[in-house]
């Protein structure tokens, strides 16, 4: 199947795909980074901030209020925020990750290995970012597309992904600072990029308990669309219904592989 390019994904109608396959509560969104702070600014309804914030708020201001909110690295709270989508240098003062030393980490070794494994954007390309609710088209198009779900959720976005074209997906975890496995890596790589959402982004972004997030491009999440419809043809949906743990289970089987 070929990938069709983000220009020619008809992004409301692809949030409504989505919606109907994986029944999703939060708020699908966009992020898109910009090289100059007036490109950002030139958004119809964009907001500012009027205060200091983490990136998981102005995240979660999309993702949870519905809101179009752009930043610059002076909207943020630190250096980490900002490093990792490029706002900020990744220099030898952030890489040593002294905040971090007995708060999140017992020695400066462990910090330094921390901070340098981050997948980040690199300096010095962008002065400001946007994240948008895909549906309202207003990044034209974004580069990439965050996406919050439960775990049984999550695995069949995953499976729409592998129906064809399939890959083998093997993701980390940072641990802290967990933006990085998501919007940092699927900024940085362009694939897409799972992520458990770490402290700050639940403290701070106010992400459920129950939540995983996955980054990746429009392209990719058209593809996981296309994918997630042919399995539902095959009776492979969302919810997955509990088959019972003392079943006999040929008949569920034989539902699925009878013919095969």
């Amino acid at each position: 199947m070929q990938q069709q390019s983000a220009d020619s994904i008809d992004l409301a109608g692809l949030v409504a795909d989505l919606n109907s396959l994986l029944r999703l509560k939060t708020t699908v969104i966009g992020m898109k980074l910009f090289a100059r702070t007036a490109d950002m600014e030139a958004i119809p309804k964009i907001r500012r901030p009027n205060a200091v914030h983490t990136t998981d708020q102005i995240v979660s201001m999309a993702a949870r209020l519905g809101w179009t909110v752009g930043i610059t690295a002076d909207d943020l709270v630190g250096a980490q925020c900002r490093a990792v989508i490029g706002l900020a240098p990744q220099d030898e003062k952030w890489l040593a990750g002294e905040n971090y030393v007995g708060v999140w980490h017992g020695t400066a070794e462990d910090a330094r290995k921390r901070q340098e494994a981050l997948d980040v954007v690199p300096f010095g390309q962008y002065q400001a970012l946007a994240v948008s609710p895909l549906a309202s088209g207003r990044l034209d198009p974004p580069d990439i597309c965050l996406v919050y779900a439960t775990p049984g959720q999550m695995i069949i976005l995953i499976n729409g992904l592998q129906y064809t074209g399939y890959k083998k997906f093997e993701w980390g975890v940072v641990g802290e600072t967990a933006c990085a496995d998501s919007w940092g890596r699927a900024l940085k790589s362009g694939e897409p990029s799972l992520s458990l959402p770490c402290y700050a982004e639940r403290r701070y972004g106010g992400v459920p308990d129950e939540e995983m997030l996955m980054a990746l491009k429009p392209e990719h999440l058209a593809k996981a669309v296309v994918g997630m419809k042919a399995l539902a043809k095959n009776g492979l949906r969302y919810p997955i219904p509990p088959y019972g743990i003392q079943s006999d289970v040929r008949a569920g089987m034989g539902v699925s592989y009878a013919k095969k």
